[in-house]
């Protein structure tokens, strides 16, 4: 599964977009450089139901933004992507921009 499938199905499973996830997560002040993934994890399970897996790459997100590494774009493997920059803004939004 692709960085980008995780935030969608994080996003079907929640509601709520990456975005919005984002800066619930940073009004939380769980940007912070000392908040560690588990803490940001474990509110993604308890608030909204969101395994490890899918909590993971929103951890991504608010701590590294939605850039990720060019060995995840293209090729052959499970989790390649398309792009490099990972979209917030929610899967309708993405479809009105292609």
């Amino acid at each position: 599964m692709s960085f980008q499938a995780y935030l969608d199905a994080a996003e079907d499973k929640t509601g709520r977009t990456p975005r919005q996830l984002v800066d619930e997560a940073i009004a939380k002040g769980y940007d912070a450089p000392a908040v560690k993934a588990t803490t940001i994890v474990e509110w993604l399970r308890d608030d909204y139901g969101l395994g490890r897996g899918h909590a993971m790459a929103i951890v991504h997100v608010i701590k590294k933004g939605p850039k990720i590494p060019g060995k995840h774009v293209g090729g052959t493997g499970a989790h390649r992507d398309a792009s490099d920059t990972l979209w917030l803004d929610g899967k309708a939004a993405r479809g009105s921009q292609a």
